[in-house]
């Protein structure tokens, strides 16, 4: 009898994954988002302040160049690096609104704002390199960073930095395999902006250090109550040690486009070039003539003009939230969430963001999706519902704190 008649059978479910998965974790609010749409396809009434997704559709003169493409069918490959004419009206924008003169040869477009963060991970951190980064974060950076064997030295910053990092902090925790450091300005979960003075203080420590520094401002354009700046702005030049990472997504209301940039030091751009090449050849043709249209003047027009009223609705839910008793020590000057305290009303973010749910339809994200310091304390609410929705909201959340 053969041997082979004895042995186990393998099947897929048993051989075992990367050992990088074991340290991946999902998003919590998906399991969230997941039961607001059970919850919906039952009936029940769901306000979404969960997910930080502009609810404005995208501007006209981008969808109408979109279709204009789309009609004339030249939707093909483009160069892995962006449409030329894209990276060139990006350089440009950067020209106009921060008098940065910046060559189109150092503008990468990505599919969103994670591919450009894919690529610079895998460009720049390999098996022990250290990227170190401020806890609470948005949580896909760790997830960034394990997926190519590097180290994430998570900062615990709270409101006496504005939940940012500060030369001093970086300075306090720096490694001797320190590579890169991470800073998103504005920030998700909090809002909160890096000011200049500060930035440049961040900077000249870098490069001192002879590191990276890799700014997100993703949500760079949301920027209310003072005039938004570039981490480049405040040393008015290129620096071969600073990358930008920037998107269509947010600002610019193209999400579903998948549609980011990022600016890199010329020594980066053949590693990009080469990495997008492998990895995903370019970002989607179709979404990259649409972005030309982002930067018409009625589309900027339009873009300030919701900017505008993501500002009133901030304004009005920061007040009601203080009111019914959260604890938000930081008034967000950017981005559009509010990551408030709930400790006066439970001692579990997850348990209430639930309860929430549950009981008044409600969907909010608990703080455990953003790090390990004290999420338990905290929960975030994403304005990006009409304020009509958001009154709704407030009420239903005073009804479920008087319950």
């Amino acid at each position: 009898m053969s041997d082979s008649v004895n042995k186990p059978v393998t099947t897929a479910s048993t051989i075992p994954l990367a050992k990088r998965m074991d340290d991946i974790e999902p998003f919590h609010v998906m399991s969230l988002l997941a039961k607001a749409k059970h919850l919906q396809q039952q009936g029940q009434d769901i306000i979404h302040l969960e997910v930080g997704e502009p609810d404005f559709k995208t501007p006209p003169a981008i969808v109408t160049a979109a279709a204009q493409a789309l009609q004339q069918g030249d939707i093909y490959y483009t160069p892995s690096l962006g449409l030329p004419e894209l990276r060139q009206a990006i350089a440009d924008y950067y020209q106009q609104c921060y008098r940065l003169s910046l060559p189109a040869s150092r503008v990468v477009v990505t599919p969103g704002a994670s591919g450009s963060l894919l690529l610079l991970m895998g460009a720049l951190i390999g098996s022990g390199d250290a990227v170190m980064l401020a806890d609470p974060g948005y949580p896909c950076n760790t997830n960034f960073i394990r997926f190519v064997d590097g180290e994430q030295q998570s900062i615990a910053v709270d409101e006496t930095t504005d939940y940012q990092l500060t030369a001093e902090l970086i300075a306090q925790n720096w490694q001797d395999n320190t590579k890169v450091v991470l800073i998103a300005s504005p920030s998700n979960p909090t809002g909160t902006v890096v000011s200049d003075a500060e930035m440049i203080k961040i900077i000249h420590l870098v490069k001192e250090k002879n590191a990276y520094l890799l700014v997100d401002e993703i949500y760079q354009g949301l920027v209310y109550d003072k005039v938004s700046s570039c981490a480049l702005t405040g040393i008015n030049k290129l620096d071969e040690h600073i990358i930008i990472v920037n998107s269509f997504s947010k600002y610019f209301q193209m999400t579903g486009w998948r549609l980011g940039w990022c600016i890199v030091p010329e020594q980066l751009v053949q590693a990009c070039d080469h990495l997008s090449q492998n990895l995903f050849l370019a970002a989607p043709t179709l979404a990259q003539k649409a972005a030309l249209a982002a930067f018409l003047p009625e589309t900027v027009d339009l873009l300030e003009q919701r900017k505008e009223i993501f500002k009133q609705r901030r304004d009005y839910l920061y007040k009601e939230l203080l009111n019914l008793g959260f604890t938000i020590p930081v008034k967000p000057q950017g981005a559009f969430y509010l990551y408030c305290d709930c400790s006066a009303h439970t001692d579990d973010s997850m348990l209430f963001a639930h309860e929430l749910l549950e009981k008044t339809g409600l969907a909010i994200t608990p703080g455990l999706d953003f790090g390990c310091h004290h999420p338990e304390r905290y929960v975030r609410f994403a304005y990006t519902r009409d304020i009509h929705y958001l009154k709704q909201a407030v009420q239903r959340l005073s009804t479920f704190l008087l319950a």
